[in-house]
């Protein structure tokens, strides 16, 4: 029956073609036309196998594709995945079911774990290839926007994170070695001179099982704005206090900042060992600062420690994990991230690198951050040994490798989309920063135009004054005439380890105050390494290097003073002696001796009538080549005297010592003297400055 339609079919088809050759034209056009029909013959034959194919094919019944590369991407929904997959709905669902860490089934429900993915697609029978998440063009992002961390959770949504506990205290009370003991490392013997110079993060596991995160701050009075991080940043304060010191400056500062943010203290008497140590004393100095220790009316926790030998350590973990347990800390650990930068900085070999701690979500790699107006895609998470990790859950510090500027200490971290949406955040942000800089400026604008002002009607009204053909400015213009105002002036470049250094070096340099006798600017300052613009930078301003903890390379150097520096203390020593050396130097009068005045004789010299002093040099040495002055009871008549004439008894000399009369003869012969005045001989010495600047340390 087939070939008999597909024959009739073919016979209809040559019949009508030949007809229309025939009522075509003549016949010399005949080989043209045997042409055509053989191509249309063909078109024909083609078009009615392929009809016959389709419509006698074999039925066949859609199966799942069990083989391929799908694309996957973080933060995909079920149907997603069942989408990309190219498989139902339900079927994704059943294998979800088989999966560890799949978590709900539901269709809108998102995995967040690239790894939980792979797995439901490997269970599948398919590969997977980690992809950008898809974008829908179609949508137009109308204006740029910021992003707010999210609402608080849903207490279902809450599980158990392990606390922060920020140990503070005053500087050399020994808080980074109390760490050292607890987490089994040295770290105090690697900063420099055994000071904290900036905030160190890390967990600690102990004995009962629990994981504990530590903020190591700085006690030094320049890291106050570093210290304040801790606290906002904190769950629970070790208040470390030597037993031999008691309570401190630093250790009043951290009592004001855990009231402030109402935050648990735990306090750590150190040294107990020592002698001269009185816990005692410690404790009723406490009290007397507003702390209730326990045992004086109050329920705080005060431990006696030696952190050097780790005495009594197991009692004070064991306060940490009680007071933890009280606080009833949780955290919510899926939905995008959240979290605090501690610390930033740049390392030579991996670049920009900050520490951070999760309070929301949990952070995998190739997420999409952004932070004040930086954004990262995360390229590696390590811990605080350098350890790379896969995921950090709330409460855990990290160290975040990927950062395309880098983000400032204090700053929150909030998880985004796309890079698409990160780029409007920071667009969004950039404006803002503008437009609070331009409202901030505006102030100090009105006040140098009104002053503008005042000057131009003054200078309008004495024109009018002096007529108009006197209007012309007289002499050469301000701006040419305007001298150096001969100021010494020292210029300093800052390039720090970590943002934490410079910001704290940059607090200590705005309490300089002597801009009097020597100016001082920072014209520039960054975290890194000295580069070849830094060296550019310096030879253009004659400026200082001081280079905190970082390397100066071996790029030429030449005509650029650098100073490494890894102590704050000796980088304000050294520019002290910068500041020192630019000041001239001063005048100094320093007195050799006095003489009292006993008898005056008038004498005759030529025609000239000269009065001459009977004195007794009563301390002191008399020299006849210094300086004199004249005082009487206490009151000073003359100064910058000299002598015309020494003379002990009858021969001229060049000095008198103590105790040894002698006859003088001032060069000021109107000065009416008597006897009881006071000579005073001095000299004048050329002094270098001190300068006055005193930073608090």
């Amino acid at each position: 029956m087939l070939h008999i339609r597909f024959l009739a079919r073919r016979i209809i088809g040559n019949e009508l073609l030949q007809s229309r050759l025939r009522s075509a034209g003549p016949a010399t056009n005949l080989p043209q036309r045997q042409l055509q029909f053989s191509a249309f013959l063909s078109k024909r034959r083609k078009t009615a196998e392929e009809k016959h194919a389709v419509e006698f094919a074999p039925k066949k019944k859609n199966k799942p594709q069990t083989s391929g590369v799908v694309d996957i991407w973080r933060n995909m929904t079920v149907a997603d995945l069942a989408r990309s997959c190219q498989l139902e709905l339900e079927h994704i669902q059943e294998v979800m079911l088989y999966v560890k860490g799949a978590g709900s089934i539901d269709a809108t429900a998102r995995l967040e774990d690239p790894k939980v993915i792979k797995d439901i697609a490997a269970k599948c029978g398919l590969k997977t290839k980690i992809v950008a998440a898809p974008v829908d063009e179609t949508e137009e992002v109308l204006k740029d926007r910021d992003v707010v961390p999210r609402p608080p959770p849903a207490s279902e949504n809450l599980k158990e994170r392990p606390p922060v506990v920020t140990v503070m205290g005053h500087v050399d009370h020994g808080k980074t070695t109390l760490l050292d003991s607890l987490r089994g490392a040295s770290v105090a013997a690697g900063e420099a001179g055994g000071i904290t110079q900036h905030i160190g993060a890390f967990t600690v596991e102990l004995d009962n099982g629990e994981r504990v995160t530590f903020l190591d701050t700085p006690g030094h009075a320049a890291f106050s704005a570093m210290r304040a991080r801790g606290a906002n940043l904190t769950d629970i304060i070790v208040l470390v206090v030597a037993a031999e010191d008691g309570v401190m400056e630093q250790t009043k500062e951290v009592l004001r900042l855990a009231k402030e943010q109402s935050v648990p203290i735990i306090v750590a008497i150190n040294k107990i060992d020592k002698p001269g140590a009185d816990v005692e004393r410690v404790k009723k100095e406490l009290s007397q600062h507003g702390i209730a220790l326990e045992g004086y009316g109050g329920d705080t926790i005060a431990v006696g420690i030696s952190a050097l030998h780790g005495t009594n350590l197991d009692e004070l973990t064991e306060a940490v994990s009680t007071q933890a347990t009280l606080m009833g800390l949780k955290g919510e650990y899926v939905g995008p991230v959240e979290g605090v930068v501690v610390e930033s900085k740049i390392d030579s070999h991996r670049g920009k690198l900050s520490t951070a701690i999760v309070s929301r979500g949990t952070l995998r790699k190739g997420a999409i951050l952004v932070s004040g107006q930086a954004w990262a895609k995360v390229r590696g998470l390590f811990d605080h040994a350098g350890q790379p990790i896969s995921a950090v859950t709330p409460g855990m510090p990290v160290e975040i490798l990927g950062w395309r500027e880098l983000p400032l200490a204090g700053d929150m971290i909030l998880e985004v989309e796309s890079e698409r949406v990160a780029s409007s955040v920071l667009r969004w942000r950039a404006n803002q920063a503008m437009k609070e800089k331009a409202l901030s400026d505006a102030e100090a604008i009105s006040l140098k135009r009104k002053e503008h002002e005042e000057q131009y009607r003054e200078e309008r009204d004495k024109s009018r004054r002096s007529g108009f053909y006197r209007r012309k400015q007289q002499g050469p213009r301000q701006k040419e005439a305007a001298p150096d105002d001969g100021k010494p002036r020292i210029n300093v470049i800052v390039k720090g380890d970590v943002h934490g250094s410079v910001e704290a070096i940059l607090d200590v340099l705005e309490t300089y105050d002597d801009n009097e006798r020597c100016r001082l600017d920072v014209i520039h300052y960054a975290v890194g390494d000295v580069n070849e613009s830094d060296l550019e930078l310096a030879r253009l301003f004659d400026a200082i290097i001081y280079a905190f903890s970082v390397n100066v390379g071996s790029k030429a150097t030449k005509g650029v003073t650098i100073r490494p520096v890894d102590i704050i203390y000796r980088l304000v020593d050294d520019l002290k002696k910068e500041i020192n050396a630019k000041l001239p130097l001063v005048d100094v009068e320093e007195e050799i001796g006095e003489a009292n005045v006993l008898q005056l004789f008038d004498i005759n010299e030529g025609r000239r009538k000269v009065t001459v002093l009977g004195c007794r040099c009563t301390k002191g040495l008399l020299k006849k080549a210094h300086k004199y002055k004249v005082k009487r009871n206490g009151e000073l008549l003359a100064d910058e005297l000299s002598l015309e004439s020494m003379r002990h008894l009858k021969n001229e000399v060049d000095s008198v010592k103590k105790d040894v009369e002698c006859g003088l003869r001032l060069n000021d012969q109107t000065l009416e003297l008597k006897a009881g005045d006071t000579i005073v001989c001095y000299q004048i010495n050329r002094e270098p400055q001190q300068t006055e600047w005193d930073p608090g340390f």
